[in-house]
């Protein structure tokens, strides 16, 4: 019987204004299908004219303008719309949902959702749940111990990745989703029995926990920052009174 991490996978990736999921906004994403190991994947892109401007620090990570935006991006509304429905097939066709640092990516779709849908994530996964798989959730329980950073390139760079084109949210997906299968062969002895639904419950407990950890190692170094323990999606935010 195949593993899971040797069978079907998509993946999941947005480049955005900035790192606030509750104000900033999504500028290009991709979705990349794979149906195993070397198998060439397909790819759909989709890129977003944001009606905000571009701030030049975002633009110094992805590469993207403001008048390449306006020149070559679509409006929001309908693109939001199209890329839920891309995850929501995927989720119907059981097929895995890789996506790094979820609660990132699945919170700022949420988001620009409500804000130009009047709609929710939710909604798209009432009858078929969505099944992630978030490597970054996957290594840090895996390989607790291991000293240093743990983004995307990080990632790469120790499970033998190539990773051509950071920050293209195309090359991010895919990347993401070829350290999931390396992850998956290098514990294979502690994964191969699970389900990608029983890894995905097991995620969101081994997530709060590692929040638990960061916000206490940040009260202790006297970093303010709050850290979320949600995941995959974050819930929404409380309106102001």
């Amino acid at each position: 019987m195949t593993c899971w991490y040797e069978g079907p996978l998509a993946a999941f990736d947005t480049e955005t204004t900035g790192v606030d999921v509750e104000t900033d906004r999504i500028v290009s994403a991709s979705v990349v299908v794979q149906e195993g190991p070397a198998v060439r994947p397909r790819v759909s892109r989709w890129l977003i004219n944001p009606g905000v401007p571009v701030p030049a620090s975002a633009t110094a990570v992805h590469g993207l303008t403001d008048e390449h935006l306006q020149r070559n991006g679509r409006w929001p509304s309908p693109v939001v719309e199209e890329i839920a429905r891309a995850l929501a097939e995927q989720a119907a066709a059981g097929r895995p949902l890789v996506i790094m640092n979820a609660p990132f990516d699945l919170t700022m779709l949420d988001r620009e959702l409500r804000r130009h849908r009047a709609s929710s994530l939710d909604r798209w996964f009432e009858s078929t749940p969505l099944l992630v798989l978030d490597p970054r959730v996957l290594d840090k329980h895996l390989d607790r111990y291991r000293k240093g950073r743990r983004t995307l390139t990080d990632l790469c760079a120790h499970y033998g990745v190539t990773l051509e084109g950071a920050h293209d949210a195309a090359a991010d997906a895919m990347a993401s989703l070829e350290v999931v299968r390396a992850v998956g062969r290098r514990f294979a002895t502690r994964l191969e029995r699970l389900s990608p639904a029983e890894l995905h419950t097991l995620q969101a407990v081994w997530h709060a926990g590692q929040a638990r950890g960061l916000q206490a190692w940040f009260a202790k170094s006297g970093t303010p920052e709050a850290v979320d323990p949600a995941w995959p999606l974050r819930p929404e935010m409380p309106a102001a009174a």
